[in-house]
């Protein structure tokens, strides 16, 4: 005995060694490591070399390909290079397949082999029975690795009632016939044995013989293997062989090499068919020495030659006497009848037996057997999970599952399906009734508060703290024991139950009675039990537990990373429990952040989902694709959506640019029998939603077959996908036509799909028309497809008729194909970005959020495309920061020019320069726009960023680029013309200016001439200039004030040409008067055929109301604008009234449409009338300053000096220096930092700590108001809500002012430019003192004029020096250039100090800033602004990007009331949120809809260019809940109405509730 020991354990050794698998001996070999995707998983499976031999069995195994057998030989080109690898005292150049099925099995872990078992029975091949060790010469009963095996059957007497029985075959009761054989033997009984179990149709190798590929190579370590396979009857009496189950035992090598296994397949078997050409002697007392042999052995004789044959027969005749075995006992062969011939006599035998009664037995009561005669059984080592397994099953004892699971599992009963009922009712309020909304709202946060807090409050069952218990195991493989255990017993226990409740479902089916197939369904769902059900109460335990007070929080808390364990060793997760159709997000969110961490953030998801109608191989296909698990049929009915991580392996994870392959199963979507049920439909809809948008791939199984069946799953499908399209999600689609002949022609399979793509693009028509996307028309406009790639024809699972039918081996390779191309497909596609952890489970919660709301379109919300989104604002804030700059800089300096243009100039010269200027600046803007188009194109080609989810916007963006050019365009034209007519105006006043200044100067010198011959003192020479003075300025005449008024009406009329109201403005002479009382809402401002209908509803006073509500603000920001301009000390030109006109013309879109023209004229009268007076006043105000008297008046003290010191001959070199900075440079230097400033300051605040305030319209909105809730200052909140625009522009203007006055921040700014500016006159000042050859000026008088014009040209473009001014500093100058250009040096430096003192000494901020002529808060304004457009309900402003978008949105809206709404009965505020009514079933009327009742629902006919989501989490709108309850009387007698019926529960809202609201609704961490 113990040299057999020695030689098998060699030769096992040996033959695992040459294998490469002995470092998986004994039982190292994981399941979990053959389901990682590798190269492996794109391998072509050619075997190169013998190594190869076991990877490329398991590989076609796991995909139940039936040729995986046929693998164990070397390709033909390997086979002469590599036949000493495998010399065993044998020439072969391959492997016995029975010796590869044992080695695996010897190195197989316990879970690996119940798999591997499972797959080898699909492919209805034997399975080992009694594996051979290689430690000693006994075998193990396997009977743990056959235990998942559950086969369904029906017997020939249940054919008619259509019945049929379902079991695991280690439980079920069925005959065993064994099958050995003596020494000498040449009949291959393995060989018989497929025939006996193989009928003329259906002919298959379940058993390895030595005449089939995979057979002929000598067994090396399989001899004593005992292998087992069962028949099973369909209930077709022309199909069956047998009646009943039949289990056949074949034990490989003679019984003298393995007697225990013999003796242990005589002792269980009902009979032991032994075969033999002659019996030796050791082998007739084997034989005889049985026990009760009798009816238990039958011999089965080879008959070769005539000669032996009366020998053989009559030594087997002996020992049937001596065993007394009846006289049929011997079946011997002639060599006339071939093999099909004899098994034909076996059956028959085999049948009779069967007829008569014979005894079961089942695998499991083996058992006792085995241990008896010594054999290792390969459960024993999990005793102990059993056990604790039993101890939970046997808790149900004989009660029905629906009790146990209210004592035991009671989280996940009614309460938790309450919870999510009012969960789903909060979105869609369709209960309301006669409740008030917001109340209903209310009352359902508050019945679920306290559901949670009910939830929260179950203790632990006994049944679930043992199982937690078990489940926390940190020993990894008890763990997976006892899950096992548990799952065993569990569909044991479910089979046994359901059975009945099944076939009842079935049979009520077909009568279609709705309420009877309901009921029966909710019977089999209450009634269904497995390991998910306490896998789903472990979740909502954890999930409830934070309301929760229990002395287990910290075994609760640790729950988490026992999933995350287990979700990585490869079991599924629940995500959506089908049951109460929810999503305990706190648990999935914990469960997979706990696999983020255990993985080191190394979690990128690549996610693939299959979807299909029931029973239409779904979870099959997953299974063979990836040879994962997915229950197929469990005898359990069970609901929702699984997923499951398979891991990718190193060598694939940078290809593949994922960590993770996530697949996510899903129940069935209903069949056409269940669509009757009145949610079936909205239910599918939503999986199918909820499944498309989480995937990166998803595959349509479609069974061609039924077409009724096909377009509803399209028609899902396709409005799934319509919906991702909708909000930035690109997955890719397959369809996958199972049932399809192989061999199809590519005709007839192009036919089908061209069918199929007709198909789609019907039902995508019907998808938009529901979604209202007009423009979508067929299936390519929402997807990439593609006829040929994304169409997959897979061949019937099933070889021949089930329950006996092999899968086909079409199936397994049309399969194993798909999975090929869609690894590699997913290696090339990198487009749609891949999500980590973090951004999968934001996905999870928008979209389940979305799905709750029946229109999931207007629904979506979710934070990466808000965040992505948002990024790209920003960036295009910036952007256009940069674009504003780069132009407003251009524009400053070509005004600059147009200002410096030469006074001796012609005016033609003056066009000219404009021209030339204007086109300069033009072709600049198009430069820009195109970089800034540049930089759209490159954020969008970007990796990262979510840059995917908002392609959609790509559009919106592209046309805002365009608007903002047309926009810069037009401003900058304006401000171009208004500096041609400016320097006009400057010219006329030159030219007086320049006559005034000859004649003083000639009396200066006339005077100084009649004086020169005098001695007079310093007060008689001052008299005397004096009184010259005054005779030269009164003779001087000014310049002509304009008719601004009539410049203003002119563009009014302008404004109204074309419109057939020019008769009622000539009739108006002027605007003096107009506009000095407040504006008036007339009757005569109603249009009374857009009101006639609702007249009947509205009382005049409640529509001249509107109008009033909406000319308010307006002329409170037109008189803004008006204002500002007036501030700017310019002339008036008619773009000024041309723009405000333009913007009074915006305003008008978003008017009221019951308003007449009447009151668009008035509106305009009324504003022009304000305009006329402002603007009149700046132009006076011009004049002023530009009057030539007032400009000569400025140099008299100079003129004095001049006349004394020529009178009295001092040196005024330095005087006139002084004079030069002071009079020219001075005001030029402070004009050149006011023009730079405006930039500055910009610049500052969007680089400071303020910088996110500014970076995108949400963020602004967020922060100012939070500044609100801060202050609490009823007047700031009215004056945002209903003066919006003025009050943005104040809290821009006051923000500026506290950034400019912390740490003299102006001052600094002012500093900067001053030191910029004074480097560049030192060097023009160095430059201009040298000639065109560059020599330095000769040092005459002459020269310092000279230097003064050089200085000039080589500042143009920063500083204006008015010649007047330089011409009245250089009268009669005495000095020459060098002393003067020392003097000039000195003054420079004491100008930069002077300036210096004044920017530090300098307290008015505001004033500052109301005279530079770049506004920085007007900057910052038109960034944070946008459209300006308000949300028609609640008047919430736009806060999209860009101006120019397709819809506007806001984050937060707010109670209609806080916008003056009010119910037209009562006169109370109103208190109810667009974002609620939206989703409800209430209805809105108000002038736009004639008074009509409309829908909120359908609110986009009225408002198409709004897109108003509800709120995103209930606390979303506590801010605006918070005011209205703080301020609810104000309000009221602020709007002239009464307060609003605010619900009970918003006036527990705190003020720190109302800020976290905030935070929630702008994504504000």
């Amino acid at each position: 005995m113990h040299q057999l020991e020695t030689f098998t354990t060699t030769a096992i050794s040996n033959f695992l060694s040459n294998l490469g698998l002995e470092k998986f001996y004994p039982n190292k070999l994981t399941l979990r490591s053959l389901l990682e995707i590798n190269k492996n998983s794109l391998s072509d499976e050619t075997v190169e070399s013998v190594e190869d031999i076991p990877w490329c069995f398991l590989r076609k195994l796991f995909k139940i390909n039936a040729e995986c057998r046929s693998c164990t030989q070397l390709s033909k080109d390997e086979e002469e290079e590599n036949d000493e690898l495998l010399d065993f005292n044998s020439a072969d150049s391959g492997v016995n397949s029975l010796d590869l099925i044992v080695a695996l099995f010897l190195c197989a872990d316990s879970f690996l082999q119940q798999e591997m078992a499972v797959k080898l029975s699909m492919c209805q091949f034997s399975v080992p029975l009694l594996l051979p060790h290689g430690n000693n010469s006994q075998s193990t009963l396997m009977l743990w690795a056959l235990r998942d095996i559950v086969k369904e059957w029906r017997p020939q007497d249940l054919s008619e009632s259509r019945g049929f029985v379902e079991d695991s075959i280690v439980q079920a009761n069925i005959p065993l016939y064994s099958f050995v054989r003596l020494k000498n033997c040449s009949l291959s009984k393995s060989q018989l044995l497929n025939h006996v179990l193989s009928n003329g149709q259906q002919s298959h190798n379940i058993f390895t013989h030595r005449d089939m590929k995979g057979g002929e190579h000598e067994r090396n370590i399989s001899n004593g293997l005992v292998e087992i396979c069962w028949y099973f009857p369909c209930g077709i009496e022309n199909i069956d062989i047998f009646p009943k189950p039949v289990a056949f035992a074949n034990l490989r090598g003679d019984i003298g090499q393995s007697l225990t296994q013999f003796k242990f397949l005589f002792q269980v078997s009902t009979t032991t068919f032994v075969f033999l050409d002659k019996v030796e002697e050791n082998e007739n007392k084997i034989l005889t020495s049985l026990e009760d042999a009798r009816s238990k052995l039958i011999f089965v004789v080879n008959c070769k030659a005539r000669m032996e044959r009366q020998d053989v027969m009559m030594s087997v005749e002996a020992m049937r006497k001596e065993l007394d075995l009846p006289n049929g006992s011997i079946k011997s062969k002639d060599p006339r009848v071939n093999v099909a011939g004899f098994s034909e006599k076996l059956r028959t035998t085999i049948t009779k037996s069967l007829t008569n009664g014979t005894t079961t037995m089942n695998v499991e009561n083996m058992l006792e057997k085995a241990v008896e005669l010594g054999l290792s059984v390969d459960e024993h080592t999990s005793d102990e999970q059993k056990k604790a397994a039993e101890e939970i099953v046997k808790g149900i004892g004989v009660r029905h599952i629906p009790d146990y699971k209210k004592q035991q599992l009671p989280v996940q009963g009614d309460k938790w399906k309450s919870l999510s009922q009012s969960e789903k009712e909060e979105c869609r309020l369709k209960n309301a009734g006669d409740h008030g909304l917001e109340e209903y709202k209310s009352q359902l946060q508050a019945d679920m508060k306290q559901l949670k807090q009910e939830l929260g409050k179950y203790k632990l069952s006994k049944a679930m703290t043992f199982f937690i218990e078990h489940v926390s195991n940190s020993d990894k493989e008890k763990r997976d024991f006892f899950l096992k255990w548990m799952k065993l017993k569990l569909d044991t226990h479910s089979r046994n139950k359901l059975t009945g409740l099944r076939s009842k479902f079935k049979e009520h089916c077909m009568t279609k009675d709705v309420k009877l197939i309901a009921e029966l369904e909710q019977a089999l769902l209450d009634s269904s039990l497995g390991i998910e059900h306490y896998m789903r109460e472990m979740g909502l335990i954890y999930e409830f537990s934070a309301t929760s007070s229990t002395t287990t929080a910290d075994e609760i808390s640790r729950l988490p990373g026992v999933a995350a364990e287990m979700l990585l060793d490869g079991y599924p997760l629940e995500l959506l429990d089908g049951d109460a159709s929810n999503i305990p997000e706190r648990w999935v969110t914990d469960v997979l952040m706990e696999l983020h961490k255990k993985v080191g953030g190394q979690s990128r998801l690549l996610v693939l989902t299959v979807l299909g109608v029931q029973s239409t191989g779904k979870s099959t296909l997953l299974n063979t694709m990836f040879g994962v698990q997915f229950p197929v049929s469990s005898g359990r009915c069970t609901r929702g959506a699984y997923m499951l991580f398979l891991r990718v392996g190193e060598d694939m994870k940078s290809e593949m640019n994922c960590d993770f392959i996530v697949l996510i199963d899903t129940e069935g979507l209903k069949s056409p029998l269940l669509a009757q049920l009145e949610d079936s439909y909205e239910h599918d809809n939503q999986l199918a939603t909820f499944v498309i948008g989480l995937s990166d791939v998803t595959m349509i199984n479609v069974a061609m077959e039924n077409s009724t069946e096909m377009k509803d799953v399209l028609q899902i499908a396709a409005h799934a996908f319509l919906r991702m399209k909708q909000v930035g999600k690109k997955p890719v689609c397959h369809f996958v036509h199972q049932n399809v002949a192989a061999v199809s022609a590519h005709a007839k399979a192009m036919t089908e799909r061209k069918h199929l793509l007709d198909q789609l693009n019907e039902m995508t028509q019907i998808a938009a028309e529901m979604e209202n996307q007009s423009s979508i028309k067929s299936f390519t406009d929402i997807l990439d497809y593609d006829i040929e790639k994304n169409n997959w024809n897979i061949p019937g699972l099933w070889h021949g008729t089930p329950p006996m039918a092999p899968v086909n081996t079409g199936y397994s390779e049309a399969v194993a194909d798909f999975k090929k191309k869609l690894l590699k497909t997913m290696k090339s596609d990198t487009s749609g970005g891949v999500s980590q952890i973090p951004e999968f489970l934001e996905w999870i919660r928008s979209l389940w959020k979305s799905v709750k709301y029946e229109n999931f379109i207007f629904s979506f919300r979710n934070t990466l495309v808000a965040h992505a989104y948002d990024n790209l604002c920003k960036e295009f804030s910036q952007w256009e920061w940069e674009f504003r700059k780069e132009i407003l800089s251009l524009q400053t300096q070509a005004e600059l020019e147009i200002l410096n243009a030469d006074s001796e100039s012609d005016l033609q010269d003056f066009n000219n320069l404009f021209e030339a200027k204007k086109v300069e600046v033009s072709d600049k803007i198009v430069e820009q726009q195109t970089i800034m188009k540049k930089k759209l194109q490159d954020y969008y080609k970007s990796k990262d960023k979510h840059v995917h989810l908002i392609e959609k916007y790509k559009s919106d963006f592209s046309n805002c680029v365009t608007c903002l050019a047309k926009e810069i365009q037009h401003s900058t034209n304006n401000k171009l013309d208004c500096a041609l007519d400016l320097r006009k105006s400057i010219r006329k006043a030159e030219e007086v200016q320049r006559k005034c200044r000859t004649v003083i100067e000639k009396q200066v010198m006339k005077l100084l001439s009649d004086c020169k011959d005098s001695t007079l003192s310093n007060d008689e020479l001052i008299d005397e200039f004096e009184k010259m003075w005054t005779e030269v300025i009164v003779k001087e005449s000014g310049l002509k004030e304009k008719d601004v008024s009539a410049s203003v009406l002119h563009q009014l009329k302008r404004n109204f040409f074309n419109r057939n109201v020019n008769e009622e403005l000539q009739s108006i002479g002027d605007l003096k008067e107009i506009g000095k009382a407040p504006f008036e809402v007339k009757s005569e401002h109603i249009n009374e055929k857009k009101t006639k209908v609702s007249r009947s509803f509205f009382k005049e006073k409640d529509i001249q109301r509107d109008l009033r509500i909406f000319a308010d603000p307006v002329i409170e920001s037109c008189s803004r604008f008006v204002r500002d301009i007036a501030r700017t000390n310019r002339d008036y030109h008619d773009c000024f009234t041309k723009d405000l006109l333009d913007k009074i013309d915006e305003s008008l879109k978003s008017a009221p449409k019951h308003r007449s023209p009447q009151f668009e004229i008035d509106l305009k009268l009324h504003m022009c009338g304000i305009a006329s007076r402002e603007f009149l006043q700046m132009h006076r105000q011009f004049l002023i300053d530009r009057d030539p008297k007032n400009q000569v008046k400025k140099y008299k003290a100079q003129y004095m000096t001049d006349f004394l010191d020529l009178y009295q001959q001092r040196d005024h070199c330095q005087r006139k220096a002084n004079d030069f900075v002071q009079f020219c440079l001075k005001p030029a230097v402070e004009e050149y930092i006011n023009r730079s400033l405006g930039i500055d300051i910009v610049d500052e605040i969007l680089t400071s700590s303020h910088s996110a305030t500014y970076s995108s319209r949400s963020f602004f909105q967020y922060s100012i108001q939070k500044e609100l809730l801060q202050e609490e200052n009823f007047e700031s909140f009215l004056k945002y809500i209903s003066s919006y625009e003025v009050y943005v522009k104040d809290w821009i203007f006051q923000h500026i002012l506290g950034k400019m006055s912390e740490d003299k921040t102006l001052c600094k700014l002012k500093t900067k430019n001053l030191q910029v500016i004074v480097d560049k006159i030192t060097k023009a000042t160095e430059w201009a003192s040298k000639g065109e050859d560059g020599t330095v000026l000769p040092d005459n008088t002459e020269s310092i004029t000279k230097l003064i014009s050089n200085m000039r040209k080589y500042l143009i473009k920063d500083l204006s020096i008015p010649m007047e001014a330089v011409n009245a500093i250089l009268f009669q100058i005495q000095s020459t250039c060098h002393p003067f250009l020392n003097s000039l040096n000195i003054s420079i430096n004491g100008l930069k100090e002077q300036l210096q003192d004044e920017f530090s000494d300098s307290k008015d901020i505001s004033e500052t800033l109301n005279q530079l002529p770049i506004s920085p808060q007007d900057e910052l304004f038109k960034r944070v602004f946008g459209c300006g457009q308000q949300c028609p309900f609640c008047k919430v402003p736009c806060e999209a990007g860009g101006k120019d978008h397709k819809q506007h949105h806001a984050a937060v809206h707010r109670p209609q009331g806080l916008s003056r709404y009010r119910t037209l009965k009562t006169e109370k505020l109103i208190h109810s949120l667009c974002t609620t009514d939206v989703y409800s079933n209430r209805k809105f009327r108000n002038t736009e809809t004639q008074g009509e009742f409309h829908p909120y629902r359908d609110y986009t006919k009225y408002y198409p260019d709004w897109h108003i989501p509800p709120d995103y989490t209930i606390e979303a709108s506590d801010y605006w809940k918070y005011v209205l309850v703080q301020n609810n009387d104000r309000f009221a007698e602020e709007y002239k109405a009464k307060p609003a019926d605010v619900p009970e529960a918003w006036r527990s809202i705190t003020k720190e509730q109302a800020l976290k609201g905030l935070k929630d609704a702008f994504n504000v961490k």
